[in-house]
């Protein structure tokens, strides 16, 4: 059989996600795997219009699409991300339509989920026939379990293709209002005091309802609230995973586009940042996928911290769940508070003025009393896998990150708590003991509490 995998890495055929396809033609010499580089040539397969074609032309003679990328930014990388945007801009859906297909990623396995349920619904909103997909730590194929593991995958995608297998559908069309949001008049105005307000957009002239619930919420503030557009930006390109960061925090892009000094002269400095698109598939544009991707120039290391973060959303935001999970993960991760998401949706413009409305008064509240709402598991469990790779087999090349993440005490491991250690030992030896058991389960429910109960002794 033949197999079209579309590269997804900027890195091309020397990425680590490649090595992985390469193990699987390895493994399978019966099948052709013919690997197109998607993310690397991708100006030119958007301004070319036969190199576009060409790809095509590829998958209309294949019998499967392996997809094939690193997660970036809890999903595919920007050039990945826009090419599947040509694929509806060009009208070139039925190219793809029931072909069998599956994903592949190599990760840390950081927010990895997000960018698996992102291909899936792109998938079947193609009208796809996905057979699964498999998400490898960076160096799982020096184990021979995991080895395994991957010829499994490789297995049941082609004997998928060799037997029609059926597959589920799991991501239903979105659905789009017909509705031209008309706002009212402002009747008071919000006083921010000395905070900042920004709010970054990509919106260009036909995403009418974006630009007009952005105008409603910047006319709610007696304050000026800056707007940046990222399409006036100067920005050169997407992220090329070089790592040239990792030392320093310094990138290859530095001094050559807008993005750093805007980044850090801007973004940094304001207080309220409102992130404002339109949904494109089932994330926003690739413009801001770049923007999310670029700032990786400051590692793994919280640049946003306590900062009021809140989104406005042009589109079915309710039915795409996985962009609100990688929205607010990302928030958590800046150690910043998610204030949350007012869209369109509602088919309702006066409803849609009241949110917009509370929203900016929100933003003021949280912002003047410093307020970040506690970590969920998004947050706190990605940063523990961060700290122990950072600490462990990443800590060079990313030299930056662990100099930060021992300055911000990120290195917080359980064997560091010594008294509880100590504690544990004794109890556990203890509990060989029928009669120290019986006690302990009288007394466990109090005992747990006990702790929190000091606090309102010492009121």
């Amino acid at each position: 059989m033949k197999i079209i995998v579309l590269n997804g890495s900027p890195k091309g055929t020397t990425s680590v996600t490649m090595q992985y396809i390469y193990y699987i033609q390895q493994e399978f010499p019966e099948h052709e795997l013919k690997i197109l580089n998607i993310s690397q040539r991708l100006k030119k397969i958007e301004k070319n219009t036969q190199a576009f074609q060409d790809i095509l032309n590829e998958i209309n003679s294949s019998d499967g699409v392996l997809w094939a990328s690193p997660v970036y930014y809890f999903l595919i990388p920007a050039n990945y991300k826009r090419f599947i945007e040509l694929i509806s801009e060009k009208n070139a859906e039925d190219v793809f339509r029931n072909k069998y297909t599956a994903f592949l990623t190599t990760s840390i396995h950081i927010f990895d989920h997000t960018a698996h349920n992102y291909m899936n619904a792109v998938c079947d909103d193609l009208n796809m026939k996905y057979t699964g997909s498999f998400s490898a730590d960076m160096y799982d194929l020096l184990k021979p379990e995991e080895k395994k593991r991957l010829c499994v995958f490789a297995k049941i995608f082609f004997d998928a293709i060799k037997k029609n297998t059926h597959t589920l559908r799991r991501y239903i069309p979105l659905i789009w209002q017909d509705f031209d949001y008309t706002p009212g008049d402002t009747k008071s105005k919000i006083d921010a005091g000395s905070k900042k307000i920004l709010i970054v957009t990509d919106a260009v002239e036909n995403q009418r309802n974006l630009i007009r619930m952005i105008e409603k919420f910047k006319a709610s503030f007696s304050n000026k609230v800056e707007t940046i557009n990222l399409n006036d930006l100067d920005i050169k390109g997407s992220c090329l995973g070089c790592i040239s960061c990792g030392y320093d925090n310094k990138c290859v892009y530095e001094g050559k586009d807008e993005y750093i000094n805007f980044y850090n002269t801007k973004v940094k400095n304001a207080d309220i940042l409102v992130w404002a698109g339109t949904i494109k598939d089932r994330y926003l544009s690739a413009k801001w996928k770049t923007f999310f991707d670029r700032s990786f120039f400051t590692g793994h290391v919280p640049s946003l911290v306590g900062k009021q973060i809140g989104f406005i959303i042009s589109g079915p935001l309710s039915q795409t769940p996985n962009l609100i999970q990688v929205l607010e993960g990302y928030t958590e991760l800046q150690n910043a508070n998610p204030v949350g998401f007012v869209t369109d949706e509602e088919g309702d413009s006066a409803k849609i003025d009241s949110l917009l409305e509370a929203f900016g008064k929100r933003f003021v509240w949280f912002a003047e009393n410093d307020y970040c709402k506690p970590n969920t598991f998004l947050g706190v469990g990605a940063k523990k896998i961060f700290r122990d790779d950072i600490w462990g087999w990443m800590r060079f090349p990313f030299r930056a990150d662990h100099l930060a993440y021992k300055k911000i005490g990120r290195y917080d491991f359980p064997q560091k708590q010594y008294k509880i250690r100590i504690q544990n030992a004794i109890m556990l030896l203890l509990s060989k003991s029928a009669v120290f058991r019986k006690e302990v389960n009288k007394r466990m429910k109090q005992e747990i509490i006990k702790p929190l109960q000091k606090v309102f002794r010492d009121r």
